[in-house]
Parts: C-alpha cells; sequence; structure tokens
C-alpha cells in the first residue's frame, strides 16, 4: 500500500469515528434543537379565580405516558392584561418562587431574581421570565404548557 492510500483509509477511519461517536453525543446534549416539544393547553382554574390585581399562583396536575405531572404558573393582573409567566428559571431550570414581602421571583438555586414582570433583576439569568400562552374558553382558564411526548 502506498503512502495516499495509507492517508485516504486513516481519514475514513476518522470520518467514521466522528460519525459513529460525536453525532450521537451531540444528539443527546441537545435535545430540544432536535426534536420540538408540543404546545398543550391544559384546564388552570375558572375565570372567576383569577387574581383582580397583583400576581397569583396556580398549581396544575395532569397525565402522560402513565406519569402525572405536576407545576404551577404565575399569573398577574395589570390593568386590563393577564400575563402567564413560567416559572421556570432561565439561567439552569430551576423553579423561582414568588416573595411577597420583596415583591420579587426568586430562584435558590443560583440567586436569579426578576421583577414582578418577569425582567431579571439580578443574578446569573440573561433572560427574562418565559411568558405562557393562555386562553380563557366558556369561563375557563388553560395554560399552554410545552411537552415531549404523546397527546394528552
Amino acid at each position: 500500500m502506498d503512502r495516499r492510500g495509507f492517508l485516504k483509509k486513516i481519514v475514513k477511519l476518522f470520518l467514521l469515528f466522528v460519525s459513529l461517536v460525536i453525532v450521537p453525543v451531540f444528539f443527546y446534549i441537545y435535545p430540544s434543537t432536535i426534536r420540538q416539544k408540543k404546545l398543550f393547553f391544559l384546564y388552570l382554574s375558572d375565570e372567576d379565580s383569577l387574581p383582580k390585581s397583583g400576581l397569583k399562583r396556580f398549581d396544575y396536575q395532569y397525565s402522560i405516558d402513565d406519569r402525572t405531572i405536576t407545576g404551577y404558573v404565575f399569573i398577574k393582573k395589570d390593568g386590563d392584561e393577564l400575563i402567564a409567566f413560567s416559572p421556570i428559571c432561565t439561567h439552569l431550570g430551576c423553579l423561582v418562587k414568588w416573595d411577597n414581602h420583596r415583591k420579587e421571583f426568586i430562584c435558590a438555586c443560583h440567586g436569579g431574581k426578576y421583577d414582578i414582570n418577569g425582567n431579571v433583576i439580578a443574578g446569573p439569568p440573561q433572560k427574562p421570565l418565559d411568558r405562557l400562552p393562555w386562553e380563557i374558553k366558556e369561563g375557563k382558564v388553560y395554560i399552554g404548557i410545552r411537552q415531549y411526548g404523546q397527546d394528552i
């Protein structure tokens, strides 16, 4: 075998290695870029229980693939506007809590803080809290949740 043939085989083996090892690692590390979460609207509460002003936490629960998933969202009433905030910190995905005395969302994991509008005021988060889609149908409030998997 000559030198050129040997180098071609080495390059082919390297490319095979990259495709068999590096590519699956990439798919494992960045799954959200490969598969998209589906948006589901879940019943949250009756329209009567929405806050008249300020902020209120709403808990929810649903089942998918023989699992029960629980969570919560925050809904803020500001004048005529309703805003639904995800409780997931935009830094590393920890859950934020509302501190009523300080009037801010606090992420206990890494010290992230958000104001009542979900904007970052301190800590490592770079983006504000995500706003969730919502709708009211026949007096019932539904919140949009993104979830992997089958239909709920």
